[in-house]
């Protein structure tokens, strides 16, 4: 099995960067979940603010990763002009051109909120620290942030997965 240089960019941007803000993505919202009065001890409250902060970090870190690589390495291939390329061939078809106009627009402009709200999730966890563990709305108002930045990936990751299973880049 080999991969082209194209194919590689997109497995990395899918792939490897995609798997490793879903991992993020659950060890975060485990913890942050977990940061309930109720559940905390002294001694538990560093490890717990470690992991948290390591958690929502990486997932941060990964969705700018896979913008980044999404907007200046794999989309230009995307949008190529010329008449094999998978924009062009999902124009060319009426029954695709739909996921282009919709799904290329979502992963376009709408996907770059996802590491927006994912590194304000960093601040205000870095901000806070344990005082999350006492400011109960501040805390589900970050789950709010981390969960709505996973579904504005996780659409965009859908599409990508769905557009490319169509007119693959190559």
């Amino acid at each position: 099995m080999s991969f082209t240089g194209r194919e590689w960019w997109t497995l990395v941007h899918g792939m490897i960067l995609g798997a490793a803000f879903l991992l993020a993505f659950a060890g975060g919202l485990a913890e942050l979940y977990s940061l309930k009065p109720a559940l905390m001890t002294r001694e538990g409250v560093v490890g717990r603010m470690r992991r948290v902060r390591t958690g929502v970090a990486a997932m941060a870190v990964a969705a700018w990763g896979t913008v980044i690589t999404g907007t200046w390495v794999v989309y230009p291939w995307y949008r190529a002009k010329t008449p094999e390329s998978p924009r062009s061939r999902l124009l060319a078809d009426h029954a695709t051109a739909d996921w282009h106009e919709f799904g290329m627009e979502w992963k376009e402009h709408i996907a770059w909120l996802s590491p927006i709200l994912a590194t304000a999730v960093v601040f205000i966890v870095w901000y806070y620290g344990p005082g999350l563990i006492r400011h109960g709305r501040v805390r589900r108002t970050t789950i709010a942030l981390f969960v709505l930045a996973f579904v504005f990936a996780a659409v965009a990751g859908a599409y990508g997965a769905f557009i490319t299973k169509v007119a693959p880049v190559r």
